[in-house]
């Protein structure tokens, strides 16, 4: 299911009862506003911080300016905006950089919360900022910690420090030294995990951070573990006082109580959250980009970087000439599909459209229809994607035997793409076509 998938359709459901009513009584707001603290607690948000919550958004929902108001329903949906945004941080929060290099990341956190992974989808996001990170193997428990460090380090293109089964705290002075001998600007210190939290391993991340001035401490907890990771939150910055969290298999949670509680809870933000498999599936945190998604109200300042990230203005110009002139191709519609595929599949990118997350389900996308559009193009020689015209019935049936599909298929996209280009006519010339994302 979609990001906050249940929570969303329920707050959906509640709030258009609210706008069919035109004028509303404070009974109806505080009744409302009950169903509201239901959908909160079943989400999985934190008891106290539902009823803070509630609290707030009635005390400004029943004042005179709304009751009065022209729109009323309109007024609690914006405060009730208003009060996520509160809740989860005013705004995004970055990482803190020391004036003196390196800046120093110690990452923490339980074992199967993916902190490891998270090293280097965070070098790869250091990288994006011109950053040179170094990763720090001090796991030293964990039966192939070290290599694993090694094996998404190369994914990220970043160098690993390690020492075997050293002592950690020696381990990252060494590093830090290193660092600074060879002109990195970023250490990020992998820690050892546990299933548990217990003294031995709090004990040593302290001697951690006696030892190596660090900059940012980051708890990296599982998102879809709701109320527990917020107590790990909690135990963890009530001993070392962390700077900020990251919330892993954010994609993978239904409910996202964690992501409602945590910041109320430690007063400490939400800096990442990680949002699928991918080294690259790691984005900043923006509470009120989060809160309109929340709300059904989609997310298209996120939308509007992923695109820029997946395609360059050179591309995006090339596409426009190609429209313009009518000169679109099945080679063209193919790279429409890797960048989708390189912004997170259509599924990601529906979550992103206001109403559109709410009003369809996972099944309404179907993604592997999508990578099979893909195998049949590829499938296709250069002559034929340049001049499908001259695609016949022995061509259909080589291309339907080379991508594992049938003719019936290869006809369904011949006609889509007929239409792709129908609408591309339409758009031709005028306001619209500049307004198409790609």
């Amino acid at each position: 299911m979609a990001l906050f998938a249940s929570l969303s359709e329920r707050l959906n459901h509640i709030f258009s009862k609210l706008t069919k009513r035109g004028k509303l009584t404070e009974l109806e707001i505080r009744q409302a506003m009950r169903e509201v603290r239901i959908a909160l607690l079943e989400a999985d948000v934190n008891l106290r911080v539902a009823k803070n919550f509630i609290a707030e958004v009635s005390e400004k929902a029943v004042g005179q300016q709304v009751l009065e108001s022209l729109n009323p329903a309109q007024q609690v949906i914006k405060i009730v905006n208003e009060e996520l945004i509160a809740l989860m941080g005013s705004g995004n929060s970055k990482l803190e950089v020391n004036p003196k290099p390196p800046t120093v990341i110690m990452m923490c956190g339980l074992q199967g919360a993916g902190k490891t992974t998270m090293c280097a989808k965070l070098a790869v996001q250091l990288k994006k900022q011109g950053k040179k990170p170094l990763l720090v193997a001090c796991d030293i428990y964990r039966p192939a910690a070290i290599d694993q460090l090694k094996v998404v380090g190369a994914k990220a293109g970043a160098e690993v420090f390690e020492k075997g089964t050293q002592a950690p705290p020696k381990t990252a002075k060494q590093a830090v030294e290193y660092a600074r001998k060879m002109g990195y600007d970023t250490v990020v210190i992998d820690t050892a995990g546990r299933l548990h939290i217990d003294e031995k391993l709090m004990q040593e991340l302290e001697d951690i951070k006696k030892e190596v001035e660090v900059t940012e401490i980051l708890l990296t907890v599982d998102a879809m573990t709701g109320q527990d990771a917020v107590n790990v939150a909690e135990t963890f910055n009530s001993r070392l006082d962390v700077t900020g969290v990251i919330l892993t298999k954010l994609d993978g949670d239904t409910r996202g109580g964690a992501c409602l509680s945590i910041k109320a809870v430690t007063g400490k933000p939400i800096k990442f959250v990680g949002v699928g498999e991918k080294i690259t599936d790691l984005e900043p945190f923006y509470p009120d980009r989060m809160a309109s998604r929340i709300l059904g109200m989609g997310d298209v300042l996120s939308l509007i970087e992923k695109a820029q990230e997946a395609v360059t203005e050179q591309q995006a110009k090339e596409m426009e000439r190609k429209m313009r002139e009518n000169s679109f191709t099945l080679a063209d519609y193919l790279t429409q599909f890797e960048t989708l595929k390189k912004m997170g599949g259509a599924g990601a990118l529906m979550n992103m459209l206001p109403g559109a997350g709410v009003k369809l389900k996972e099944t309404d996308i179907d993604e592997s229809r999508i990578e099979r559009t893909r195998a049949i193009i590829l499938s296709m020689t250069p002559k034929e994607r340049d001049n499908p015209q001259i695609i016949n019935s022995s061509r259909k049936r080589r291309i339907a035997l080379g991508s594992g599909t049938t003719v019936q298929e290869i006809n369904q996209l011949l006609k889509q793409f007929d239409q792709t280009k129908e609408l591309m006519k339409r758009f031709r010339g005028g306001k619209g076509m500049r307004r198409l994302p790609f």
